[in-house]
């Protein structure tokens, strides 16, 4: 303890301890630890300016991003039981459900949402990392299910921006059972003929990768996105061998045909665009020839594992 403590009143102490400036002025870049105004990261959609890097986003915010002047139509979800298992461990699931809500504004990981990309309509889905590491769980299988069924009763493409840590853990089989769930829904939006396209984010893991995400027409990833089923630490755990660098990452994935393109965050509005014209056979849009030029991709770090993700059925925060 400093003189200054044992001398100044207590109110002035803590007017000089009082700090000048909001704790999320700046963000740290995980990759290069480079300090961004948190601002200017925020107008240019999370991507870092130096290193490229892609961070995480919101939900409403990809959503006000991706769609034509920001502007989007919620669409309502159905409710679903709270705590089925009423599951306990560190604390309550239905306490963790309610920071959750508190932290995001959203009822569950899962946002749907309808509108117009480059004037042409769209169903939307973005699972929000943020809610419990974007975990599959009866609410957020019930709303992938509400999408895709809006999107064959609308007749428009389904657009789905994955995120995922896996299933949720606190509702056991109930969670798994989303897998199949999905499944089924995702047949009956290609039997109306309507496009399913899906963008894998950093992180895609676990029963989301396993179910709905990989059963597109077409795979788009971020770069950089940790796209798999376990993560490379658990399958070098198991196998007792090193896996090869950047191992489950979008451009790993790419190379090996599990992804069929990897698009930089600031193309996926033109890239997108021109898809859902040529998969509904529409004209292209206008709008589209005066598009922003393309932005090349990042050089990404070369180190042996980048920023591990939450593996499957692990997703409890």
């Amino acid at each position: 303890m400093s003189w200054i403590d044992n001398v100044l009143p207590p109110k002035i102490r803590s007017f000089l301890n009082k700090r000048e400036t909001p704790e999320n002025l700046w963000v740290k870049d995980p990759e290069s630890g480079e300090l961004v105004f948190y601002r200017d990261l925020e107008a240019n959609q999370w991507v870092v300016p130096g290193s490229g890097h892609h961070m995480k986003i919101k939900a409403n915010d990809r959503m006000a991003a991706f769609l034509d002047a920001g502007k989007y139509e919620t669409v309502p979800l159905p409710s679903v039981t709270q705590d089925p298992l009423k599951f306990r461990d560190q604390k309550r699931y239905i306490d963790r459900l309610k920071e959750a809500r508190v932290k995001t504004g959203m009822e569950d990981a899962v946002l749907v949402a309808t509108g117009t990309l480059y004037a042409q309509p769209v169903t939307v889905a973005v699972q929000d990392f943020d809610f419990m590491a974007g975990s599959l769980g009866m609410a957020a299988g019930s709303a992938i299910i509400t999408g895709l069924e809006t999107a064959a009763q609308r007749k428009t493409p389904f657009i789905l921006f994955a995120s995922s840590g896996g299933a949720r853990m606190q509702e056991g089989i109930l969670s798994l059972m989303q897998m199949p769930r999905t499944t089924v829904a995702v047949l009956r939006l290609r039997d109306a003929g309507l496009p399913f396209i899906v963008v894998f984010t950093n992180p895609t893991t676990g029963g989301v990768t396993a179910s709905y995400a990989m059963l597109g027409d077409v795979h788009i990833a971020e770069p950089g996105a940790l796209i798999c089923f376990a993560g490379p630490r658990v399958i070098e755990q198991t196998i007792r061998e090193k896996l090869p660098k950047g191992f489950q990452r979008s451009e790993y994935l790419y190379e090996h045909g599990m992804v069929d393109m990897v698009v930089h965050r600031h193309n996926l509005r033109s890239t997108i665009g021109s898809l859902v014209a040529l998969l509904t056979k529409a004209d292209a849009p206008a709008d589209l020839a005066t598009a922003p030029e393309r932005i090349p991709l990042p050089v990404l770090a070369d180190d042996d594992d980048l920023a591990e993700a939450p593996v499957a059925q692990a997703a409890s925060e």
